[in-house]
């Protein structure tokens, strides 16, 4: 862990590009940074927290625990705020965060980070703006979840890793087949024939975890009715 100076870091969250030197001076002495590895949890359900978290660099998978066992709910890539809703309102983490890949968080001290919400405006206003597109998207994934079959839900995850998080059509499936399995919310011998059928159709390319979207809208189509 280390104090950071928020004022000269290039890693700004966009709210905070909106607060005076003054406010960043007062956000530093509050602010710690630290960097997580692959597999290291960042914070954990049920947990109490009186920090609100910001992702400067890396990925994780966001987890809940439910009746059976936990569950992937979604992929955050930095930069991000991570768990504003709950330790705002609840002060107890409603779900887990584990890193993906090598991660630097910076944990801001909660009665500061709300300080600085009276204070500025403009600040307030782009982490409203965050919330809001947070749970818009949070909306349109159940509605995915809800009425799509396995196919279309399959082809809605690859496609938002190549435009939301890697904004490549090739990359390194970040997760196990295990895991992406739950992330699709389908079992891991279901996922990988569907995805083996994508490859025999010339869909997509798959060696290994790497994975190249090669038609984009038969994917697309694929999303939208399968």
């Amino acid at each position: 862990m280390q104090t950071v100076k928020c004022a000269t870091c290039l890693l700004k969250s966009k709210p905070a590009q909106n607060l005076e030197d003054s406010e960043l001076a007062i956000l530093g002495q509050s602010c710690v940074e630290t960097v997580f590895e692959k597999g290291e949890t960042i914070f954990k359900q049920d947990a109490l927290s009186s920090n609100i978290i910001y992702l400067q660099t890396g990925l994780v998978k966001l987890m809940i625990k439910g009746p059976q066992r936990m569950q992937i709910i979604k992929l955050k890539k930095a930069p991000c705020f991570l768990g504003l809703p709950t330790t705002i309102g609840d002060k107890i983490n409603h779900y887990s965060a584990v890193a993906l890949e090598q991660t630097t968080a910076c944990f801001i001290d909660l009665s500061l980070f709300k300080s600085l919400l009276r204070m500025n405006s403009d600040f307030s206003c782009e982490i409203i703006l965050e919330l809001c597109k947070n749970e818009l998207d949070q909306f349109n994934r159940c509605v995915k979840l809800v009425q799509n079959q396995v196919f279309g839900r399959l082809a809605t995850n690859l496609l938002n890793m190549a435009n939301e998080i890697y904004r490549a059509n090739e990359f390194d499936l970040p997760l196990s087949r295990n895991e992406f399995a739950d992330l699709v919310c389908s079992s891991r011998e279901t996922v990988s024939r569907l995805l083996s059928e994508l490859n025999q159709e010339g869909i997509i390319e798959i060696r290994g975890k790497h994975i190249r979207l090669i038609d984009l809208n038969k994917l697309e189509d694929i999303s939208r009715n399968g």
